[in-house]
């Protein structure tokens, strides 16, 4: 195949150019190629050809919640979002904390073969806090990480055990910070509008506590960590001063802790109930900066579908989650490329390739030998979020009707087309 004519990213720059790709790779980059024998010639006139996007945090709900989504919904939701890889969280059930869930889940992704699936283990055992998984077998296995997901491990000195035991095996634990006792049932930020509304609230401290934790464990023990969806100002002021420490600590946000406000809830819609909770705009301001200076290392979905069950009832007993792998790069590209927060070139190092860095994932590059795993987007088409359009199971989102910036129109992995919009 030839990708024509498109702007390709490349680290820093933007360059004109074709690419030939061959045998699942990129074996060629040219201002002009002309086609070889059979040839596929893709037109990429007028659109950016970036890396495959990336998403350290996704969940797939298979096995054990099919009726939420599963490993083939969910990956024809990421592919039409324009992710070649995906990071799977191990809330499962059974919980992904042995080989044979590992072995499953890689299993079920090479047999449906659109993106390429990456399990997370879990911490502990049934993810309940207590012993330690089969972190070695699991990593074997294909494990790409380790995380408690949902949850913090409340004890240090287990979570201390625990970094270092991932560390003998070259893997990293995915940090949820949350102390449970601070949170006490809280469903919203506690500001303003939990007081309006009446609803429990939450305050920073529940997940800011939780971080300095991890930071501090990462930095006595000389050992890397990463945070998951940051959502405070203080936590990525703690971040940040970390890593002028010189801790190896990396961190990720979502696109909904840039975009919204805890102001979302004043109408008790249960597709803003997200966790940790939208946050003041304060926060929020915080979180761009920090995807500017480079403390908040990535952006992830926190793909988290529902069934329609589960999201339409009372605000205190809606799940938490939004369905995101399908706008996730619109919402980016809208509030942080369209603004000026970020150029293109930024966004993709925020959703491919840091995020393929802090995992030592091969990806995230455009360039000759690398594999041929694409996202084709024109990030000026406007499009209108319609949950209904969603191939996820998941329809539960707050940005339905909400006008976006950014269509992805062909994703490619390892060579072959694995999305094309309007399926032509």
């Amino acid at each position: 195949m030839i990708v024509r004519g498109g702007t390709v990213v490349q680290g820093n720059e933007m360059v004109r150019a074709d690419l030939r790709i061959r045998a699942g790779k990129i074996a060629e980059i040219a201002p002009a190629l002309l086609p070889e024998g059979e040839e596929e010639v893709l037109d990429c006139t007028g659109l950016s050809v970036m890396p495959g996007l990336i998403d350290l945090h996704v969940h797939l709900r298979e096995p054990g919640f099919e009726r939420k989504e599963d490993i083939a919904s969910g990956a024809a939701a990421a592919v039409k979002g324009g992710f070649t890889q995906i990071c799977c969280m191990p809330n499962t059930k059974p919980v992904i904390d042995n080989k044979v869930v590992v072995t499953y889940i890689k299993a079920r992704a090479k047999e449906v073969g659109l993106c390429k699936i990456h399990p997370i283990g879990a911490i502990t055992e049934g993810q309940e806090g207590k012993t330690l998984s089969a972190i070695g077998a699991m990593k074997q296995a294909g494990a790409v990480a380790l995380s408690e997901d949902g949850k913090s491990v409340a004890s240090a000195g287990l979570m201390a055990n625990a970094m270092m035991y991932a560390a003998d095996f070259g893997l990293k634990c995915l940090c949820h910070c949350e102390d449970a006792s601070l949170v006490d049932g809280g469903v919203v930020h506690e500001g303003y509008y939990a007081t309006l509304t009446g609803l429990k609230g939450s305050i920073r401290a529940a997940e800011d506590i939780m971080i300095a934790r991890e930071i501090c464990l990462a930095e006595s023990l000389g050992l890397p960590v990463h945070i998951c969806h940051v959502s405070t100002y203080s936590g990525v002021q703690l971040i940040r001063e970390a890593k002028a420490r010189g801790v190896k600590v990396t961190a990720e946000t979502c696109p909904h802790y840039f975009t919204l406000t805890d102001a979302a809830i004043r109408d008790f819609d249960p597709m803003t109930k997200v966790n940790p909770p939208l946050r003041e705009e304060r926060d929020r301001l915080a979180i761009i900066e920090g995807l500017k200076d480079g403390t908040i290392d990535c952006i992830v979905s926190d793909h988290a579908p529902h069934h329609a069950d589960e999201k339409n009832v009372e605000y205190n007993f809606a799940a938490f989650g939004i369905s995101g792998l399908e706008t996730s790069f619109a919402l980016s590209n809208t509030v942080l490329v369209k603004t000026g927060a970020l150029d293109l070139c930024g966004l993709v190092r925020r959703m491919s390739t840091n995020p393929a860095g802090i995992l030592s994932l091969a990806g995230g590059e455009i360039a000759v030998g690398a594999a041929a795993d694409l996202a084709v987007a024109d990030p000026d088409e406007a499009w209108t979020v319609d949950p209904e359009a969603f191939v996820s199971k998941g329809k539960n989102t707050p940005f339905a009707g909400q006008t976006v910036y950014g269509k992805i129109k062909y994703t490619i992995v390892d060579g072959e087309i694995k999305y094309r919009e309007g399926g032509k």
